[in-house]
C-alpha cells in the first residue's frame, strides 16, 4: 500500500526538478537579450552570463546539499525547496526593474567595459541561479527517501531529469520564447513557472502557501505601480536582434530615422531623399561606385541589409539597378519597410533572407557583380565566417573586372590588429587592397571607421571628393605604409579553420577610449 504514494511523490519531485532546471536555462538564454541593448552581444557578454549562471547554480547546489542533510521530515524539505523556488521567482522578476533603472547609471560612471558587463550579469542573474540551484539536492534527497530501495537508480534519474530540463530550457529559450513573447514576457513566464512549482511543493502547508500567495500580490502590485520597470527597449525582438527605430530629425533637421540593432545605430534613412547619406562610409561607397561605373546600370550584392540605406538609394539613383540583399533577419527587412521608408517593391531590390555566405555561394560562380558591399559587421560583433580567405575567394569569383568589395571596419587608430589581419587575408585573392578614411575623421579620437576596398585594379585617385549633398572627402592611405604595418603586426591569415576575430578586436572593447559608443 505504500508504493502508490511513493510513486506519486517521486513523480512530483522529478517533474519539479525537470521544470525548474528548464526555467534556469531559459533565464540564462534570455539574459543575453536583456543585456544586449546596454552592452551589446559579444564573446565577453556571453562569457560573463554563462560564468555567473554556473556560479549561482554551484553555490545553490552547495547550500541545497546543506539544507538536505540529516533525517529531514519530508514536509520540511518540501517547504525549503518551495521557498527557494519562490525566491528564484522573485529575484527573476526583480532583474527587470534593476536592469532598467540601474544599467544606465552604471555605464555612465565610465568603468571598464568588461567590469560593467560582469557587474550587470552578476547583479541581475546570480541570485535567480543560486535559488534555482538550491532545489536540486533537496529534491534528489526527497526522491531517495521516497524510494530507499533504489538509491542509485533514483539519483541517476534525478540527474538525468535535471540535464534534460536544461536542454529543453536552452532550446525553448533560444528558439521559441524570446521571438514569440519577447524577453520581458519570457522572464515573467519563468517567474510564473517557479511560482507554480513552489505552490505545488507547498500544497498542504497552509501558512507557507498563504505567505507565498501574499508575496505574489505584493510583487504584482509593486510592478503595476512602476510600469516602466517592465517596459522593453525593443520595438521588435527577433531571433537575432533587439530592434528599434529612433527619430533622427532633431539631429538632421529633416524627417529621418535611425535603425538601432541591440545598442548601436545601424543606418540612418532620410524620408524624402533616399540618396542623402548621413553615414560617411555609405557615402564613400556610393561615390566610388558612381566613379567606376557611372549612374546607368549597377549589379550589387549586399552582405547584410541593415537599414537598407544603400539599396534604397541605389534603387533610385541608378537607371538599371540589380541589388541582391542577403539579410539573415526577416524582421530587419520588415522594420525597414514599415518604419524606414523602404518600398516593398523598390526597383531592382531582391531580398534574400539567408546567411550572406550561403546566399552568395548559392549563386553561379562567375563574374556578375560590380560591387559587393559588406554591412554585416555590428560594431565589434563581426561574424568570423564572413572575413575568411575562403569567403573572400567566393566574392572574388563573382566580381566583374573593375568591380570592388567594400567593407567598413570600426577599429583603433593605433595598432588595429583585426584590420591588419583582414588586409593580409584579402591580399591573397585581390590584386588591389586599399584602405580609405574620411578626411575629417582622421584628426578625431582613437576610434576610426576604416573603409577597405578590394578589387582587381587600384583606384585611379588617392583622394575621393563627394559630388552631392554633404561635402566630404576621403583619403587613401599609402599602400607601402599599410603593407609595412601589416607585416610588422604579425597577425594570422583569417581562415575557416582559424578566425580569431574576438581576440583581434579585444582592444576595441577593453580600451574605453576606443570602445566608447
Amino acid at each position: 500500500m505504500q508504493a502508490k504514494p511513493s510513486f506519486f511523490l517521486s513523480l512530483l519531485y522529478g517533474a519539479v526538478l525537470f521544470l525548474s532546471s528548464a526555467a534556469a536555462l531559459v533565464l540564462e538564454i534570455v539574459a543575453g537579450r536583456l543585456l544586449a541593448p546596454y552592452v551589446g552581444m559579444s564573446l565577453y557578454t556571453w562569457t560573463a552570463i554563462i560564468s555567473v549562471v554556473l556560479a549561482g547554480l554551484t553555490i545553490g547546489h552547495w547550500i541545497g546539499g546543506r539544507l538536505a542533510e540529516g533525517a529531514l521530515p519530508p514536509a520540511t524539505a518540501r517547504r525549503r525547496a518551495g521557498i527557494a523556488l519562490a525566491l528564484a521567482a522573485l529575484s527573476s522578476v526583480a532583474a527587470l526593474p534593476l536592469l532598467r533603472l540601474g544599467a544606465a547609471p552604471l555605464l555612465a560612471v565610465g568603468i571598464h567595459p568588461v567590469t560593467a558587463i560582469v557587474t550587470l550579469s552578476a547583479g541581475l542573474f546570480l541570485l535567480p541561479s543560486l535559488f534555482a540551484g538550491i532545489v536540486s539536492p533537496i529534491l534528489t534527497k526527497l526522491a531517495v527517501d521516497a524510494d530507499p530501495t533504489h538509491t542509485g537508480r533514483t539519483i541517476g534519474r534525478m540527474y538525468a531529469l535535471g540535464a534534460a530540463g536544461s536542454i529543453l530550457g536552452t532550446l525553448a529559450g533560444g528558439y521559441v520564447f524570446i521571438s514569440l513573447i519577447g524577453s520581458v514576457g519570457t522572464v515573467l513566464s519563468v517567474a510564473g513557472l517557479y511560482t507554480a512549482l513552489a505552490l505545488a511543493l507547498l500544497a498542504g502547508q497552509r501558512r507557507a502557501f498563504v505567505a507565498l500567495l501574499g508575496g505574489l500580490v505584493v510583487t504584482a502590485t509593486a510592478l503595476a505601480a512602476i510600469p516602466q520597470a517592465l517596459a522593453s527597449p525593443c520595438a521588435v525582438e527577433s531571433d537575432y536582434y533587439c530592434l528599434r527605430v529612433e527619430d533622427f530629425s532633431g539631429q538632421s533637421g529633416r524627417d529621418s530615422a535611425v535603425l538601432v540593432l541591440d545598442h548601436l545605430g545601424h543606418g540612418i534613412n532620410d524620408r524624402a531623399q533616399p540618396t542623402l547619406f548621413h553615414s560617411s562610409y555609405l557615402h564613400f561607397s556610393d561615390e566610388m561606385a558612381a566613379r567606376r561605373f557611372g549612374r546607368d546600370r549597377l549589379d550589387a550584392f549586399f552582405i547584410g541589409g541593415g537599414a537598407y540605406t544603400l539599396p534604397r538609394a541605389w534603387s533610385q539613383s541608378f537607371r538599371q539597378p540589380h541589388l541582391h540583399v542577403a539579410e539573415i533577419d526577416p524582421q530587419v527587412t520588415r522594420i525597414a519597410q514599415d518604419r524606414l521608408w523602404l518600398a516593398p517593391d523598390a526597383k531592382g531590390v531582391i531580398v534574400d533572407h539567408h546567411d550572406a555566405r550561403l546566399a552568395l555561394q548559392s549563386l553561379p560562380r562567375l563574374p556578375q557583380f560590380d560591387v559587393v558591399f559588406g554591412d554585416a559587421f555590428h560594431d565589434i560583433g563581426i561574424p568570423p565566417h564572413l572575413v575568411t580567405r575562403e569567403f573572400h575567394a567566393e566574392i572574388a569569383a563573382r566580381l566583374k573586372p573593375g568591380g570592388f568589395y567594400a567593407i567598413n571596419v570600426i577599429e583603433a587608430r593605433h595598432e588595429p590588429r583585426f584590420l591588419f589581419a583582414l588586409l593580409q587575408t584579402l591580399a591573397h585573392d585581390f590584386a588591389a587592397v586599399e584602405v580609405w578614411v574620411d578626411g575629417d575623421e582622421m584628426a578625431q579620437g582613437e576610434r576610426i571607421t576604416y573603409l577597405v576596398l578590394a578589387s582587381d585594379r587600384a583606384s585611379d585617385t588617392p583622394v575621393l571628393r563627394s559630388n552631392r549633398f554633404f561635402s566630404r572627402h576621403w583619403l587613401r592611405l599609402r599602400n607601402d605604409q599599410v603593407r609595412a604595418k601589416v607585416q610588422e603586426a604579425r597577425v594570422p591569415d583569417l581562415t575557416d579553420d582559424f578566425s580569431p576575430v574576438d581576440r583581434l578586436m579585444a582592444h576595441v572593447l577593453l580600451a574605453p577610449e576606443i570602445g566608447e559608443k
